[in-house]
């Protein structure tokens, strides 16, 4: 257990038990290490009041003891599964944080964690994972904000972060881009009327926005030059005057859901994408255009807003008035 010098004890203890009475592999104590590292590092940073631009891997966990673990909730673990679903960087799919199949085995060690605690070694008496069932491998509509609730999430926006802050949504529900291209953007990428992207597979792209987004991005680049960041390129820099993170812009995004009065455990930097995308076809913008604003390769993945589209057309239509007539000897 040398390697885990990092663990706070309560942790050690569990690795240990794995692998010296359990039996199991190395392999299986690293993931259930590296999985838990990462859960009780979430959970802090959501309970303290830590700044935003914080980074999830610079995070301490050796303080966290048997108290720390009793007092977390199942709401913050449905809140960490999200994370995870949302707004996970994945190096292998920007689009829609980590899998189903990734997810459930972080669920499982979790799972795994309290039933030691609670059975094996009876430290605890409740399990808040006791009856969290496992990611379902199954597709579904993307949820996405209507334009009331856009208007309400972008007039939530305050504090010290203001103007950079507004000018990061503005970007994602006007563009519909990814959180790791919106962290990737250079102050050189901003042209007059639109955005250089570099998307999946280092395939650039350009994105047009409107004057209301120019107006945003205006009012903030002044703030920004005052700034000199590590990487000075950066278009959005950090507290710490870093290149600002994935996990900082899930911070500020929740943060503006909360205070827009939205459920932060639906709705996450990805949703606005979905947002975007939903907004354009709604405007009237072809799926093929659509395709190409969001980056994607194949069209069949942006064909998923056309089903939304859709029911959005027949609520329309049931709620006109005029659909409730009913006039049946004139069609007989």
């Amino acid at each position: 257990m040398q390697r885990y010098t990092d663990c706070p004890q309560i942790l050690r203890d569990f690795l240990t038990y794995h692998e010296t009475i359990k039996g199991q592999s190395q392999k299986t104590i690293s993931e259930y290490y590296l999985d838990l590292r990462m859960f009780l590092r979430f959970i802090k940073l959501m309970r303290n009041d830590m700044p935003i631009d914080t980074q999830l891997e610079d995070i301490p966990i050796k303080d966290v003891d048997l108290e720390f673990v009793r007092q977390i909730t199942t709401s913050e673990i449905f809140d960490f599964l999200s994370y995870l679903a949302n707004d996970r960087e994945n190096p292998d799919s920007a689009e829609n944080g980590i899998s189903a199949a990734a997810r459930a085995r972080k669920l499982s060690a979790i799972k795994s964690f309290y039933k030691y605690l609670t059975v094996r070694t009876k430290q605890l008496q409740e399990n808040p994972v006791a009856d969290l069932e496992y990611p379902k491998l199954r597709k579904s509509l993307p949820k996405y904000l209507t334009m009331d609730e856009s208007a309400a999430l972008l007039r939530s926006v305050s504090g010290p972060n203001e103007k950079r802050d507004y000018a990061i949504l503005m970007l994602f529900l006007n563009c519909g881009i990814r959180r790791s291209e919106l962290v990737g953007l250079n102050l050189t990428d901003v042209y007059e009327d639109r955005i250089r992207v570099v998307g999946k597979g280092n395939k650039e792209r350009f994105v047009y926005f409107g004057s209301a987004c120019r107006k945003a991005i205006d009012a903030y680049l002044p703030e920004r030059n005052k700034k000199v960041l590590s990487d000075n390129r950066a278009l959005f820099g950090s507290r710490d005057s870093n290149r600002i993170s994935v996990s900082a812009v899930h911070r500020l995004v929740k943060k503006a859901l909360l205070q827009a009065g939205l459920d932060s455990t639906q709705y996450s930097a990805h949703k606005l994408r979905h947002t975007a995308a939903t907004m354009m076809l709604s405007g009237g913008v072809d799926v093929k255009t659509v395709q190409e604003v969001l980056g994607h390769e194949n069209l069949n993945t942006t064909q998923i807003y056309t089903h939304i589209e859709n029911t959005e057309l027949k609520i329309a239509a049931e709620a006109n008035p005029l659909s409730k007539l009913d006039f049946s000897d004139k069609v007989e």
